[in-house]
């Protein structure tokens, strides 16, 4: 038995319960100086403590993970906009109801964007279906962005298919809370969006891209970047819509100036199937 180490930890446990103590009897932090360091909130949100801030950012999500097994996962983007069917089809009725032509127009637009919430769903089942087949060290789990939309989609058919699937969350000014489907020990939350997305990276062996906004992108083409620079192995990148990102993005025309190599239209698949999103990936890493 490692002493020193069980003293090191009997120590933080004892200087945290102070703290905590403090708290909880009320009793306000003594003047800043004499507070410790770790428990001192004011200290730790300046601006030269921000490296530390990060590397908690990191450490802690990626210790959790390894300690419930975690390696490798599926990650799903796509619009935190996108409603579920159900969800849509009750906006429809409601707007019918009040006669309200605006109204009417964005519940139809839901309507029309609901499929790729419940292909989502579906790639989700798929995946967690497969992976309770494969031996533990073996699995992909579906890692998403841990909000609404088609990362709730995708959590949700992996949780119907009662398999694990993690969420990583970002704060944002309106509270974005994460979506009932991730598992909640692999529920985590973001200040850093660089660090959030370099989790995405660290055990992703695919992605997968569902139509978004901004925020798809951006996490989209970072990943292209990294894989075409090769600062990140190769992963299998799949659009999902193929009218949606082809009429979104002219990857041709990128080509046709110059701008990227014919070769690294090679770098991402379209496709308009779950299943098929799924054998693309298998296929890619033989499974």
């Amino acid at each position: 038995m490692d002493t020193s180490k069980n003293l090191d930890e009997r120590t933080m446990m004892d200087a945290w319960a102070y703290i905590q103590a403090q708290a909880d009897a009320g009793i306000p932090l003594k003047p800043n100086a004499y507070r410790l360091a770790f428990g001192d909130p004011e200290f730790l949100l300046r601006r030269e403590t921000r490296g530390i801030r990060l590397q908690l950012e990191l450490l802690k999500p990626d210790l959790d993970q390894a300690e419930m097994g975690i390696e490798s996962t599926i990650v799903v983007y796509g619009s935190a906009r996108f409603s579920a069917p159900e969800e849509a089809q009750a906006l429809l009725q409601a707007a019918q109801t009040s006669g309200d032509a605006p109204a009417i127009a964005l519940a139809q637009r839901h309507m029309r964007n609901a499929h790729f919430y419940e292909q989502a769903r579906r790639f989700g089942h798929i995946v967690a279906t497969h992976s309770k087949t494969m031996s533990p060290k073996e699995r992909m789990y579906i890692c998403t962005g841990g909000g609404p939309g088609i990362m709730e989609a995708a959590n949700r058919g992996a949780s119907e298919a009662s398999v694990p699937t993690l969420g990583l969350n970002i704060a944002l000014p309106h509270e974005q809370q994460a979506n009932p489907y991730v598992t909640p020990e692999l529920s985590f939350k973001f200040h850093y969006f660089a660090m959030r997305k370099m989790h995405f990276m660290m055990r992703g062996k695919a992605m997968v891209a569902f139509p978004g906004g901004f925020g798809t992108l951006n996490e989209l083409f970072e990943v292209i970047t990294l894989v075409q620079t090769k600062k990140s192995v190769p992963v299998p990148i799949v659009l999902f819509g193929k009218d949606y990102w082809k009429r979104l993005i002219n990857m041709d025309a990128l080509v046709e100036e110059g701008a990227i190599s014919a070769e690294d239209l090679n770098l991402f698949h379209y496709t308009d199937d779950p299943q098929e999103a799924w054998e693309i990936i298998r296929e890619f890493y033989k499974l």
